[in-house]
């Protein structure tokens, strides 16, 4: 349909941005040509207002679509209107500034397509980037960097309305299911240097998702960096919490990073494994990262301590009432996580159960994950940034993630941290589908 609606409206538009030279030479009388040139307008108002063919989506992503639509229609008509300008250059030496008239005419609608579509594209997407909003409006002008930017731009919003669509689509298709609606509810725990916060969520757009399909979900709540004993101790209260809350009598909790250690010691020792039903750790590094070992060798005690208690001041007004940043870090440390494994070991009647994934490449993401790629490489091998693809297995492992490309997926993807779609990986559907297996084995 959309390709039917451009084939109508492209050949009217570009008799449109004509109105000037075919208003001259049309041999019509003068108010037929006016009524042309009224529909005409009439025309190019609506395709302004309505470029695509969509009704079933959101308003949002028919705005995003429709942005896409008249960037592409600007760029086309553009070309066009330059290979009218040659075939009647014949026409041209008659016209005189009827001619130039007719030339800036085009260029004014050309252009008021074109920003159109920039402002829906830059004030509806969620995958374009800084660098592509600042050179889409402040490097138009750049002949070269203009084509790229906007080609760039359209094929990133091209991508996020298609997935946008399927992801409804397919929500659509299972409402009413509840395939994420587990016996008992969800608890999601982060990971170190993080806390939970209302308005910026540290598991991006998976509880909404989880939500949607029928899930119950909670967070840790808990201080952003402590020792694993003294984060456990607080995720203790939180599960007990919830249990009153909800009048349930365990919990599934997902974990993230270090949050599986925290979580793993809460149920070995503080007797959680009573009230724990399932145990799904994300990213941990159950053997440590030799990030953090690293980190603590080349860095003097006293810049340990001075960045802790500049970090501890920033995080206090973020909501933390305690901090503790070496002893998180040190808590992170291979020598550390292998005297843990020992002291801690598994209890029976909870499920355990890890998934990993992996970079490509230092350039898969940016700082500070970027540089942990590149400084666990050698010394440890694949990782996502700040854990080694060997130390993230514990219980029954899922795998470890990569899709096809160069990108692979980093410690952040793995809880939808910037909330960017990586081809071949949704990260949403990947925690419906844990959820999904939780409820099917009845938990």
């Amino acid at each position: 349909m959309q390709y039917l609606k451009r084939l109508c409206f492209y050949p009217l538009i570009l008799l449109f941005l004509n109105a000037i030279t075919c208003y001259a030479f049309t041999p019509l009388r003068a108010a037929l040509k006016v009524l042309a040139l009224v529909v005409l307008s009439i025309l190019f108002l609506y395709y302004n207002v309505r470029p695509a063919v969509d009704k079933a989506s959101p308003l949002g992503q028919r705005i995003l679509i429709g942005g896409y639509e008249l960037t592409v229609a600007a760029g086309f008509l553009f070309i066009a209107q330059i290979v009218v300008y040659c075939c009647y250059t014949g026409v041209i030496a008659r016209l005189d500034m009827k001619w130039a008239a007719n030339a800036v005419f085009s260029l004014v609608f050309i252009a008021i397509l074109l920003f159109n579509g920039m402002i829906r594209i830059a004030t509806t997407s969620k995958q374009l980037g800084a660098v592509l909003r600042v050179s889409m409006f402040f490097l138009w002008w750049i002949p070269i960097v203009n084509i790229v930017a906007l080609a760039m731009a359209c094929k990133m919003v091209k991508a996020e309305y298609r997935f946008l669509r399927a992801k409804r689509l397919l929500n659509e298709g299972r409402k009413g299911q509840r395939i994420c609606a587990t016996r008992y509810p969800i608890l999601m725990v982060h990971g170190v240097f993080f806390r939970d916060w209302k308005h910026f969520n540290y598991w991006g757009r998976i509880p909404e998702e989880l939500a949607d399909n029928g899930a119950r979900v909670f967070y840790g709540n808990h201080n952003s960096a402590l020792p694993v004993e003294q984060a456990a101790e607080e995720l203790n209260k939180r599960i007990l919490d919830i249990l009153r809350e909800t009048g349930s009598e365990k919990v599934n909790i997902i974990a993230h990073s270090k949050g599986g250690l925290d979580v793993r010691y809460a149920i070995s020792c503080l007797g959680m494994d009573t009230h724990v039903a399932s145990l799904t750790t994300i990213n941990t590094p159950h053997l440590g990262t030799p990030l953090a070992g690293k980190l603590l060798e080349i860095t003097p005690e006293k810049v340990v301590s001075a960045v802790g208690r500049q970090y501890g001041k920033l995080f206090a007004k973020l909501g933390d009432d305690s901090c503790d940043f070496a002893g998180s870090v040190n808590g992170l440390t291979p020598a550390w996580c292998d005297a843990f494994n020992r002291a801690t070991p598994d209890r029976g009647g909870v499920l355990y159960q890890s998934v990993g994934s992996k970079m490509r490449a230092a350039s898969s993401a940016g700082p500070p994950l970027n540089a942990g790629y590149a400084i666990i490489k050698p010394l440890g091998g694949d990782n996502d940034g700040l854990v080694c693809t060997d130390s993230m297995a514990w219980g029954n492992c899922l795998g470890i993630l990569s899709p096809a490309g160069k990108k692979g997926i980093s410690h952040g993807d793995m809880i939808d941290l910037t909330r960017k779609n990586i081809p071949g990986f949704d990260v949403c559907e990947f925690y419906v589908g844990i959820v999904r297996d939780l409820r099917e084995k009845g938990l």
